[in-house]
């Protein structure tokens, strides 16, 4: 009986050290995936799109100007100093939010809602993390992903477990890329684990094995398995 206790409590912690993982964890998902996050802002910053006289005449020189003054807050961005990438980042240069506020309507105010929202995520203003990432527009296979994992931090920061799960699903279905499916269907098993419902936390791994095992999150994935066996 003792024995059994003491594996209960073992699987015990290792859930608690996991979900700690769950909280907190954009940093570290922004690093690992630069290449991914950044190329897709920048592609979404750079294209300039439409047929009509207003995009041409108005729109287009809007965005250029827009795209010039953002310049030295995506440095800031990179560099983690986020508190600046947001109000002030050099003398003559707007910050994400005057960009949001003075642009509105071009490709760089929208690109300036989601790194305004990770900068808050970063910051520990989670309200205002989601709020911007709501007014975010994504495109393509990645970007979309980003938004509702990073909300889903967000949640989860809150303690607004529910919320999490809702976005961390989303992120899930909203997107193509293996590497960061597989990275928020362990966070889905994981929160599903804390809920104490083991059965859609297995299903989430098995996922994970089946379909996404070279990627990081399923180089490990036979723990998370053994434990809601």
């Amino acid at each position: 009986m003792a024995k059994r206790s003491n594996r209960k409590q073992d699987k015990a912690d290792d859930l608690l050290v996991d979900l700690i993982e769950v909280q907190g964890q954009a940093k570290s998902l922004f690093e690992q995936y630069q290449t991914y996050i950044l190329g897709g802002v920048a592609a979404l910053v750079i294209v300039v799109g439409g047929w009509f006289a207003y995009t041409y005449l108005y729109m287009a020189p809007k965005q250029k100007e827009a795209v010039e003054q953002m310049y030295r807050a995506q440095l800031q961005f990179e560099r983690d100093s986020f508190a600046l990438a947001l109000t002030n980042p050099a003398p003559g240069f707007s910050g994400f939010l005057d960009i949001i506020d003075n642009y509105k309507g071009t490709k760089a105010a929208n690109a300036a809602n989601y790194y305004a929202g990770i900068c808050y995520l970063h910051l520990g203003s989670y309200d205002a993390a989601i709020d911007y990432l709501k007014s975010f527009s994504p495109d393509g296979e990645v970007l979309p992903i980003m938004k509702y994992g990073a909300m889903g931090d967000a949640y989860s920061e809150l303690q607004d477990f529910s919320r999490a799960l809702s976005n961390y699903e989303r992120a899930v279905k909203a997107g193509d890329n293996d590497f960061l499916v597989a990275y928020y269907l362990k966070k889905i098993g994981m929160l599903h684990e804390r809920n104490g419902d083991t059965a859609k936390a297995r299903k989430s791994y098995e996922q994970i094995k089946s379909d996404y095992p070279l990627t990081p999150a399923g180089s490990d994935i036979e723990k998370y398995l053994s434990r809601v066996q």
